[in-house]
């Protein structure tokens, strides 16, 4: 497999960390992973990527004295005598030398002729016939002021906007169109840009249904639809999908690494099969695969059979429980930090809301609560069971709620949603 990541652990033989605190387990999986490498992608592919190591001006920008207006560039004092502005044909983008007392039309953009020492904008220059009828003349309209053109008017000079070597774009933001227009008149034909994460999608259950009406004892499935692009908003990207029965070793074998789309990843993402039960099987295959378990549950609800591990060939998986709305926020407490170490970036912050209303004592665990906001305080949303995703599908964010609740009016943690 190539791109894999290895962790630096504190020491391997360490036994995985049982119902983690919700901090310490973010803490630990950003600092889990070693760094991606970049790649050189096209300008069109690099949007929405991020930077590698910023754009710099391969040239100065611009790279030649352009006109600011449409209008005139002229040479000398007024009045002026017109000229055609190409001498030629042969190359109608190159102007001509304008002598002293020349004068020749201009649009926004264009190119300087070499003898001009300003550009008299449209509104400002009256032309009329002169003396001899094959030539015209360039004079200071009424709305010009005195002395208008000054040397260098509406002459933009090179390098105005950047120089060449300059760099435009700090490396780690996500580049956005603007950023490509840059680099492209920076005269940029690819850029650098971090390799995204790779992950596997690994969907289990044989109560799910991907279509229709349920009957009794089955579920939709809720994260078929859905979890390929929120992992995308998060910034990874799906390199291959799997549904597997509830089998043993069916997920041995999904979680071996041998299957197309696998030879790039660097994480594994699998829905169901964290419990305990007869039908769970998540703990069984990383037993017997050889993989190890870094944290085996954390200290909150809903969502608290989550899991992190290391593969043997390297990658790491976190496994989610099959509640789709404990999924989600097993999802939120572990993906974005994981992502964030294996990409270079920060380690992510966290929000922070008023409660707009007191919170019961989780017992010790950590609540997170879909909320909206509600005459300035955060509130729970209607629906926040396990099973329930229809609170977070309208909420603001997700109150970290500490086990021993809060109080009205107490500042507390939140989560920002990556759709937001």
């Amino acid at each position: 497999m190539t791109e894999h990541v290895h962790g630096a652990f504190a020491a391997q033989g360490d036994p995985p960390l049982r119902s983690a605190d919700w901090h310490v387990a973010r803490a630990l999986a950003y600092r889990l992973p070693s760094l991606l490498s970049s790649e050189t992608v096209s300008l069109a592919e690099a949007i929405g990527r991020r930077s590698a190591n910023g754009i710099t001006a391969l040239c100065d920008v611009p790279h030649y004295a352009s006109s600011a207006m449409d209008g005139w560039a002229v040479a000398g004092d007024a009045p002026w005598r017109l000229v055609q502005p190409h001498p030629s044909q042969s190359d109608p983008l190159q102007p001509r030398t304008l002598q002293p007392g020349e004068a020749t039309r201009i649009v926004t953009g264009g190119l300087i002729p070499a003898g001009a020492r300003a550009v008299l904008r449209s509104e400002n220059g009256t032309v009329r016939d002169a003396d001899r009828a094959t030539e015209r003349v360039l004079e200071r309209g009424p709305n010009a002021s005195v002395g208008e053109p000054t040397d260098g008017m509406h002459i933009r000079p090179p390098g105005e906007e950047a120089r060449r070597g300059e760099q435009v774009s700090p490396a780690g933001i996500v580049l956005n169109p603007a950023h490509i227009a840059v680099a492209a008149v920076c005269g940029n034909d690819t850029l650098e840009v971090v390799r995204q994460v790779r992950i596997d999608l690994l969907l289990t259950g044989d109560e799910v249904v991907t279509a229709g009406i349920p009957a009794p004892g089955y579920v939709r499935d809720s994260f078929g639809p859905q979890l390929p692009a929120l992992l995308g908003m998060f910034g990874a990207v799906v390199s291959s999908q799997q549904r597997l029965p509830d089998r043993l070793d069916a997920l041995i074998d999904a979680l071996s690494g041998t299957h197309p789309g696998t030879a790039e990843s660097q994480l594994a993402v699998t829905t169901g099969g964290t419990g305990r039960s007869d039908a769970d099987h998540l703990h069984e295959a990383l037993n017997q695969l050889g993989a190890r378990i870094l944290i085996d549950g954390i200290a909150m609800r809903p969502g608290g059979p989550s899991l992190l591990a290391q593969l043997p060939d390297g990658r790491y998986l976190i496994g989610l429980p099959g509640n789709p709305l404990a999924a989600m926020m097993g999802l939120f407490t572990l993906l974005p930090p994981l992502l964030a170490g294996l990409v270079g970036l920060p380690e992510p912050t966290l929000e922070h809301v008023t409660a707009g209303r007191a919170l019961a004592d989780g017992r010790g665990r950590v609540r997170l609560i879909p909320y909206l906001i509600d005459q300035g305080g955060a509130v729970p949303t209607g629906w926040h069971g396990s099973g329930m995703l229809r609170g977070l599908a309208d909420a603001a964010g997700v109150l970290i709620c500490p086990g021993a609740g809060a109080a009205e009016g107490d500042m507390l943690e939140a989560l920002r949603l990556p759709w937001d």
